[in-house]
């Protein structure tokens, strides 16, 4: 067996584990929450969603049918008494929690909001799972962003001290003191629930509208023929495809279970060092696929703090469960623009949807045929 097969066999997430399974997803209505809902359905899972409804008719949710593959409930997590009901009802083997309010800017302009879903909205779900018996494995998604930003040019390891400097930053670093408190107060005992958490840097692929965001503010200005305004071009974010997050929770989630040694704690999942680069060279890749019409600008209107440095050490996740990106940058840019192009045309975006998926599947050793 060579070297690549084996890499790769460390990387299978086994149809067979998920089939069948009962999966609880808060935020399935959310870009990254509907393209793990698609992946989820391809390997037989039960899903059970709890969130908003989509905000935009376009929406991947809505464009991808992803309702069908979902027993849907439009619910807030901040609304625990309706959160504890739905997991009971459910009685779930799996709990992903990937509801959130998602975006910095919009952070400080509602911080009571960002607080009080992100935190509270994460007490109240791991509060809610630990009262089901069924569920054996809960894993809590946050972000790269939870970590106190130094500005270092290395990657921060799971280790280093949480922190945030805007209300959303610093929100995700209380999920993870939340995750923490949880994991050691009612979770500590043989045979409970095993609660790790994920956190993953920037995401881009297709079914993303959110305002912004970079990718979703490139595709409107691209298509209506405007030039992109860029706030931080030099800002360096590790970017991925939204596949290679959802792939590595879902390998973590099927760990926690089937692995003898523990492995509930927090997990970076981030690209390699090839796709950690400035705002302007995604822009800039961006424009290229497009062609005709797309072009970018400065913008040099005041604006709120962000980060201008940021990546995260990937090692622990290399070393402990064999991952590794599966979509390098090139191709992860090369399937968003064919997304919203294909969007643009007014293609069958479901069917656009799980070719992608089978793609990625595919490099990881998961049969590629994909219930319509």
């Amino acid at each position: 067996m060579g070297p690549r097969k084996r890499a790769l066999e460390s990387l299978v997430i086994d149809p067979r584990f998920w089939r069948g399974k009962k999966v609880f997803l808060t935020g399935h209505t959310g870009f990254k929450g509907a393209w793990m809902s698609l992946v989820l359905h391809h390997l037989g899972a039960e899903i059970h969603g709890y969130a908003l409804a989509p905000d935009d008719e376009r929406d991947l949710f809505l464009t991808a049918r992803v309702e069908q593959d979902v027993r849907h409930t439009v619910g807030d997590v901040r609304d625990f008494s309706g959160l504890r009901s739905a997991v009971a009802k459910a009685r779930p083997d799996v709990v992903v929690h990937m509801a959130a309010q998602a975006l910095v800017r919009l952070s400080y302009a509602e911080p009571v909001q960002t607080y009080a879903t992100n935190v509270m909205g994460t007490v109240h779900l791991l509060d809610a799972a630990r009262q089901v018996p069924s569920v054996r494995a809960i894993l809590i998604v946050t972000s790269d962003k939870c970590y106190e930003n130094l500005g270092w040019v290395w990657g921060y390891r799971e280790t280093d001290r949480l922190g945030g400097y805007d209300p959303y930053s610093n929100s995700k670093g209380c999920c993870e003191l939340v995750t923490a408190a949880y994991r050691n107060s009612f979770f500590s005992v043989q045979g409970c629930a095993r609660v790790a958490s994920a956190r993953a840097g920037n995401v881009i692929g297709g079914g993303d509208w959110a305002r912004d965001r970079l990718v979703p503010d490139a595709m409107r200005a691209f298509t209506a023929g405007e030039a992109l305004r860029i706030r931080n071009p030099h800002s360096v974010r590790p970017w991925q495809h939204v596949l290679d997050p959802v792939l590595a929770y879902l390998l973590l989630a099927e760990r926690l279970i089937t692995q003898a040694v523990p492995l509930d704690e927090a997990w970076n999942f981030g690209p390699s060092s090839a796709s950690e680069v400035p705002v302007g060279t995604i822009v800039n890749g961006l424009v290229r696929r497009w062609g005709e019409g797309a072009r970018w600008e400065k913008d040099c209107s005041e604006q709120p703090h962000e980060a201008a440095y940021l990546k995260l050490d990937c090692s622990k996740a290399q070393a402990g469960l064999g991952w590794r990106a599966l979509l390098d940058l090139d191709k992860a840019l090369q399937l968003t623009v064919d997304w919203y192009r294909a969007f643009a045309q007014g293609s069958d975006m479901r069917a656009v949807t799980l070719g992608q998926i089978a793609s990625a599947l595919e490099d990881s050793f998961i049969a590629p045929t994909i219930p319509a």
